[in-house]
């Protein structure tokens, strides 16, 4: 009775060790040494993993940035600080960057008309399945909110016209938004230029106006109001070039929809 207990006992314990040591072999012929200066650029990487360096996380990050393949400025949500760091450790000049942040380019919600009544799952990535979304501009934003659960920074909330509202204090332009909205409304641009089109409908001007009070319908007033020639419309929609653009504001005064506006902060007007 007692060898029956013991028998099976006995076995499992030498499989236990025969396991054991196959895994410590294991262990020793695909070791990874890890440089200690590998772990100095990492206390300065954030931690959060977001792959927006398109490394696989910030691990990936610190040994593309050991290996000179990759920059700190690649690093979208360090700071400044920590990005003069990483330069300082790894004996590299300093790049000044200019910091860029989400932009979400409809300017619909409540004010654009739906087209039927959605009563399906609550996400902008189901309802843009069934024939392309309720809203009956075809471009415009759905409303549920699929970047706000994807921003890993918090940084976009939910505005009472049922539009995502981005905070650019504390945007890190991740991407996670850009990537997560399937009508491709989000944008990466830098926080410098002030003004922008907030509408991404290519439709004629006269459909914009139906089904939305605040579409771009293609006036070209923005176009012969920019003394420098930022603001083009092109496709039935305008567009302001963030590379020309000198914060003048004359697009933003004539636009008769008020489709352009001007970022002040982490708000817009």
């Amino acid at each position: 009775m007692i060898a029956r207990i013991l028998i099976p006992v006995a076995a499992m314990a030498g499989l236990g060790l025969i396991f054991g040591a196959g895994l410590a072999y294991a262990l020793k012929i695909f070791k990874i040494d890890l440089d200690p200066a590998m772990f100095k650029i990492l206390a300065f990487l954030p931690g959060s993993n977001c792959g927006a360096c398109g490394k696989a996380g910030c691990a990936g990050f610190a040994e593309a940035l050991q290996k000179g393949t990759a920059m700190p400025a690649g690093c979208v949500v360090s700071n400044v600080e920590a990005r003069r760091s990483i330069e300082e450790l790894l004996g590299i000049a300093h790049k000044p960057k200019v910091k860029t942040v989400a932009t979400m380019l409809c300017n619909g919600g409540n004010r654009a008309r739906d087209k039927f009544v959605y009563q399906g799952i609550k996400t902008c990535k189901a309802a843009s399945l069934v024939f392309g979304g309720h809203k009956a501009c075809s471009f415009g934003c759905l409303g549920f909110g699929d970047c706000v659960r994807a921003c890993p920074f918090d940084a976009i909330t939910m505005g009472n016209d049922g539009l995502p509202v981005v905070n650019e204090k504390k945007c890190t332009a991740c991407g996670s938004c850009v990537k997560v909205c399937p009508k491709e409304l989000y944008v990466l641009s830098p926080e410098t230029c002030r003004y922008y089109v907030k509408c991404s409908s290519m439709d004629p001007g006269s459909i914009t106006a139906k089904v939305c009070k605040s579409g771009c319908i293609a006036c070209f007033k923005c176009e012969k109001a920019c003394p420098i020639g930022a603001a083009k419309v092109g496709s039935n929609l305008s567009r302001i070039d963030s590379k020309k653009c000198q914060n003048i504001g004359k697009c933003f005064e004539v636009c008769s929809t008020k489709v352009i506006v001007k970022r002040i902060g982490d708000q817009i007007c």
